[in-house]
């Protein structure tokens, strides 16, 4: 299996894989509205916005297992993100990230990059993966690792 034919809808509940996104860097982030880390959107944004012409796109993939962070449905979920953050990379429909009901995307990635001490399991919103051009995990980034920390990472990989 390639994380290029999972099946994933987007936030206007197209079903579609992340296929256009092969040969592209990708940082793919469970996100949530009302959250602590919820500014991260501001971040994850400038990151766009700087690399889109440099092979690289963030992917938001909206979540509501930690705290109900993210109740709203994917109208308002796509509004709030582009009234309060300007956000313009794609985001997609709600997921889950962890138990029985884990998307398949989730099951890929957790599985290529384990967490703290080898767990799989995601800890809160906002954790981020980073996927090369040929769609291997490169790294897992916790919460706290502000979008801004990414950047210098970021900027070798593009050869800037």
């Amino acid at each position: 299996m390639s994380i290029y034919s999972i099946l994933v809808k987007t936030i206007d509940g197209e079903e579609t894989t992340l296929k256009q996104y092969e040969g592209k860097y990708i940082l793919i982030v469970n996100v949530a509205s009302e959250c602590g880390f919820t500014v991260q959107y501001e971040g994850l944004e400038d990151l766009y916005k700087k690399y889109k012409h440099k092979n690289f796109i963030v992917l938001g993939f909206p979540c509501d297992q930690f705290g109900h962070q993210e109740p709203g449905s994917e109208k308002e979920i796509e509004s709030f993100c582009k009234i309060k953050f300007g956000v313009t990379f794609p985001l997609f429909s709600k997921i889950k990230v962890n138990g029985p009901d884990t998307h398949p995307l989730y099951v890929y990635l957790k599985k290529a990059a384990k967490g703290i001490l080898g767990t799989q399991a995601i800890k809160w919103n906002f954790t981020k993966f980073l996927v090369d051009p040929k769609g291997n995990v490169l790294k897992r980034y916790s919460s706290q690792t502000k979008p801004e920390a990414i950047d210098k990472e970021l900027e070798k990989l593009l050869n800037l």
